[in-house]
């Protein structure tokens, strides 16, 4: 079995404390976490030193204080993996300003992990495919705002058959698919939820107005229609 490292053991005792509301002895925790009672002993006193709120001592039993929240380093090396997959996923299939907050995640992950563990992160070999994508031909910065703060906006669109209209709708949602970009909204001049690619908004701009009903509601409403579950992502 290849050994864990010194993080991924003191993420597991967390992880196998937080699961007891009483008292654990030493011994049953060295059991659990597959180590020795003086392994033991040594990472709950590093767990105490990083904030830890462990309470008790030898011989009485040990007590994770509940709402006790992981530092940044305490990832696993497959979290670590998804963690990279998935920033260079956003890297390479969203627009500029998306892309470069992914990248700026993992230089603020990287700047706060433990030697050992930066190590895995620079040397995950997951590795995303350059997509040949169809260029957006409006701001989708705005787009992803204007969902934030449920803004109604007005867009021209070209459909594809290549005739051109304006609408006004509620974005409450943004898909990303291999090539496209795509805003579930809900459109005013349908009265009806619709689909628009974001290739195909030629003009964008902001009403100033909160649409009517809640992102969220909108959303579920959406969901229901196309007969997902309320709980299925979009």
């Amino acid at each position: 079995m290849t050994p864990i490292s010194r993080a991924e053991r003191l993420l597991t005792l967390i992880q196998v404390l937080r699961r007891h509301r009483r008292p654990v002895s030493g011994a049953d925790l060295a059991e659990e976490t597959g180590v020795s009672l003086r392994t033991l002993y040594r990472d709950i006193a590093s767990l105490r030193a990083q904030g830890a709120p462990i309470e008790g001592e030898a011989g009485i039993g040990y007590l994770l204080q509940p709402g006790f929240m992981l530092p940044p380093l305490m990832f696993s090396a497959e979290e670590i993996e998804a963690l990279v997959l998935g920033s260079r996923w956003v890297a390479g299939a969203t627009d500029a300003a998306l892309a470069g907050a992914a990248r700026d995640v993992l230089a603020k992950i990287a700047a706060v992990l433990p030697e050992e563990l930066r190590e895995t992160l620079d040397r995950t070999a997951l590795m995303v495919p350059r997509r040949d994508q169809l260029a957006d031909t409006t701001d989708v910065g705005l787009l992803r705002e204007a969902i934030r703060r449920e803004r109604v906006v007005r867009i021209d669109y070209r459909n594809e058959q290549g005739a051109e209209s304006q609408r006004t709708i509620w974005p409450f949602a943004l898909a990303y698919f291999e090539r496209v970009r795509v805003v579930l909204a809900w459109c005013e001049l349908r009265g009806d939820f619709r689909s628009f690619r974001t290739d195909r908004i030629s003009a964008l701009s902001e009403t100033g107005r909160r649409y009517p009903r809640r992102r969220a509601a909108l959303l579920a409403e959406w969901k229901v229609s196309q007969g997902m579950s309320t709980s299925t992502q979009p």
